[in-house]
């Protein structure tokens, strides 16, 4: 399991968000197809993608430190896939998605780390979060990340 380091907060406080601000930024992806190592699948992202990391029911129930963290790794989404692991395949229950997950969905574990600035040190917080992708007969697009979760602290 390697750790993905987000070097930079760009998003910051932990009170209200600017989801629109992130969606703009993950724009800068959209299009664009990055491979996992473990198992070469291909995983595009395309305008559903920022729909739902940006608006997901998930998303909008974070709060403080998860949402800042949550807006913060769209900048590694690339390394985050292309580093993914433990793949597993779900079955599509929801009518919602018969169109655009009609064989279903994989899940993918990744691992990263964010930066905490005190006055005199940057420690690094490791955080563990699962990644959502729906499989169709045009293949695998990312759907959203979910299921963040702070290591047990090790503070690096």
């Amino acid at each position: 399991m390697k750790y993905i380091k987000v070097n930079k907060i760009i998003f910051r406080g932990r009170q209200n968000i600017q989801w629109k601000d992130v969606a703009n930024y993950l724009k800068s992806f959209q299009g664009k197809s990055y491979k996992v190592n473990e198992n070469n699948d291909l995983i595009h992202i395309n305008y559903t993608t920022i729909e739902e990391y940006t608006g997901s029911r998930y998303t909008w129930k974070l709060k403080g430190s998860l949402a800042k963290v949550k807006a913060n790794i769209v900048q590694i989404i690339p390394e985050m896939i292309e580093n993914a692991s433990n793949r597993r395949w779900v079955e599509n229950n929801s009518e919602k998605h018969n169109n655009n997950a009609s064989k279903g969905w994989y899940r993918y574990d990744t691992f990263f780390s964010v930066p905490v600035q005190s006055e005199d040190e940057v420690r690094w917080n490791d955080y563990r979060a699962t990644l959502i992708v729906r499989i169709n007969d045009r293949g695998l697009y990312l759907y959203d990340i979910i299921n963040i979760k702070k290591e047990a602290s090790n503070p690096r």
